[in-house]
């Protein structure tokens, strides 16, 4: 059984019976039928269902948003922004899709030559629970308006989240079988990912799953975008707003009670302003309100679950163990941990080294820009970054500088449908969203007419 527990009380909510593997089969090949009759729909057909889907959301956003909150933790105000989002996502595929996919001339001594976009078939999505509608959504509005299929295999502790999605899309009018929510085990992804009617696979998760993933789907020669972990470098140089910077650094931080990928981490804070800042930045952490996540006045929900709080309190302890000191915050009831702000973080410690999913902050001082630069490199990961300057130009040459898919200069790194998401490194590989991502899963067709 997939339990659904409500992670501010751990009260259970539910328990949804996981499919078996006849269940499973049948999910598949209702996927491959709905494909082929799918695939010859027209845009506009395809761009009318998903504004419908786009006005459900909208009319709907306070059931929607509820039951995110109930499910995996965040506040009632994040969840109403995260449907909305969603919302967004669905008009701008649905407005631009056709455009991204048209037929692209290119001249050559042939008559006629040409690269056609074409739907491939059935794309298993393995989604997180983080944003259990923004993360499906984000897959599932380019990957339906190209004229694929999409299976989702959601994380085992949002169900609820994840049978409303398919339910918004057969609700919206889309045919039986274009859109599947599949409660199954991680072990039953292999099947999936094997058989022929699957010809790729979206995930977002962990740095695990996705290698998990990613040799399985080789294994199989399925394409495979991977959207993994993170641990981004919020990079302050000394001529930067403290005062709007650290607004936007304890945004970053803690909203979604840290659980966020692209969540800065790594602060790095050049040393003619790092006290300036810390004492700034430690009492926005402190005015932020913990608590239920449906009051309307908790700013900062808890944590998914119970095991995710006890892994972040672990990293925070070992990293003291090393040498960093904890500022504010880092006591831990269940799953509600205190936001957190830890200095004299260096190289070595967990708080550095590894992804702190959750709400603990992360201080590192350097005194050049180029020190700034390494340390913002010297990790692992890739997958966003943000720079901090009243120097425009300074501010884009150290973004040029970082080894990461997206690095924003004064603005809170965020996905944006416009432009293209995805990581370097083990952040994964492949794009989301704008022209590039829809046309991740497509086949680029030559045609060559003589």
């Amino acid at each position: 059984m997939h339990k659904s527990i409500n992670p501010y009380n751990q009260a259970l909510l539910g328990e949804f019976p996981v499919m078996n593997e006849s269940d499973i089969e049948s999910k598949l090949a209702k996927s491959h039928l709905a494909f082929c009759s799918w695939k010859t729909t027209s845009f506009a057909q395809r761009s009318g269902l998903l504004t419908t889907v786009s006005g459900l959301l909208r009319s709907n956003k306070e059931e929607y948003a509820r039951v995110i909150s109930l499910e995996m933790g965040k506040s009632i105000h994040e969840s109403r922004s995260e449907v909305e989002k969603c919302a967004s996502g669905c008009d701008y595929f649905a407005e631009h899709g056709e455009r991204f996919l048209a037929d692209e001339e290119i001249k050559t001594e042939a008559q006629k030559s040409l690269i056609a976009f074409q739907p491939v078939g059935s794309i298993l999505a393995i989604m997180p629970w983080n944003f259990p509608f923004w993360q499906v959504f984000r897959f599932a509005a380019p990957t339906l308006m190209a004229g694929n299929a999409a299976l989702l295999k959601h994380s085992s502790n949002v169900p609820q989240c994840s049978l409303l999605i398919e339910k918004i899309f057969h609700k919206a009018g889309f045919p039986d079988g274009v859109f599947q929510s599949l409660l199954i085990r991680n072990t039953d992804v292999e099947k999936l990912i094997a058989s022929d009617h699957i010809q790729g696979v979206s995930l977002t998760g962990s740095e695990k799953a996705g290698s998990s993933v990613a040799a399985l789907a080789g294994k199989h020669i399925k394409k495979t975008v991977l959207e993994l972990g993170g641990s981004d470098p919020f990079v302050v140089l000394a001529d930067a707003d403290i005062n709007h910077t650290v607004k936007i650094a304890t945004q970053s931080r803690m909203q979604n009670a840290g659980q966020s990928c692209i969540a800065a981490k790594r602060f790095i804070v050049d040393k003619k302003i790092k006290d300036s800042f810390i004492e700034n930045f430690c009492k926005q952490i402190e005015a932020l309100r913990q608590g239920d996540p449906l009051d309307e006045h908790t700013t900062t929900g808890p944590m998914a679950r119970l095991d995710l709080a006890e892994e972040l309190e672990s990293q925070l302890k070992r990293s003291e163990a090393k040498g960093a000191q904890l500022i504010t915050g880092g006591s831990r009831k269940d799953s509600n941990f205190k936001p957190a702000l830890l200095d004299h973080v260096k190289p070595g410690m967990p708080a550095f080294d590894e992804e702190t999913f959750g709400p603990l902050a992360s201080v590192i001082t350097v005194e050049t820009e180029k020190e700034a630069i390494d340390m913002a490199n010297t990790n692992r990961y890739g997958l966003g970054a943000s720079v901090w300057t009243s120097d425009i130009q300074r501010g884009e040459y150290v973004a040029r500088q970082i080894e990461s898919g997206c690095v924003f200069v004064n603005s809170l790194m965020r996905s944006d449908s416009r432009l293209p998401f995805g990581g370097i490194k083990k952040s994964g590989y492949g794009r989301e969203l704008s022209q590039l991502g829809i046309r991740e899963f497509v086949n680029a067709k030559t045609i060559y007419i003589q």
